[in-house]
């Protein structure tokens, strides 16, 4: 099957995907800020730079997309019809790479959180985000 976009729209599409500032993460930050947390943010001294970095409770939280993380069961990680070979090994490449530095930040005394972009659709996301801030407050208890 081939791309129903020229290469050219194909690669502007894809330049406009962001790695960081996402709106999923914003929702989180926001959220945490207004609930008196403070973080850093893509902390590169920590493995798999984790998009908030709460210190103080020794707390590395990953947004993850539940497409490019390859959420499973989730129906918003849909296998691509084109390259689907090609997306599947990338994708793939992304859970080994989660697994990965989980158990890197793990080992250096980090607890890892992980919040996926499904449990921040507006059905889910006041449930989502008050469990977490339950879960970091869990941490220094």
């Amino acid at each position: 099957m081939t791309d129903v976009h020229s290469s050219d729209t194909r690669s502007f599409n894809m330049s406009k995907i962001k790695g960081k500032d996402t709106k999923p993460e914003i929702l989180v930050r926001k959220f945490l800020f207004a609930k008196g947390f403070r973080y850093r943010l893509h902390e590169r001294s920590l493995p798999g730079k984790p998009d908030l970095v709460l210190s103080r409770y020794k707390a590395a939280i990953f947004v993850n997309g539940c497409f490019w993380h390859g959420h499973s069961g989730c129906k918003y990680f849909i296998v691509p019809k084109t390259r689907t070979e090609w997306w599947l090994e990338k994708i793939g490449k992304n859970k080994i790479n989660d697994r990965k530095n989980s158990r890197k930040l793990l080992a250096l005394g980090w607890n890892v959180l992980k919040v996926w972009e499904c449990e921040l659709k507006k059905t889910k996301i006041d449930f989502t985000l008050e469990r977490l801030a339950q879960k970091i407050k869990l941490i220094s208890a």
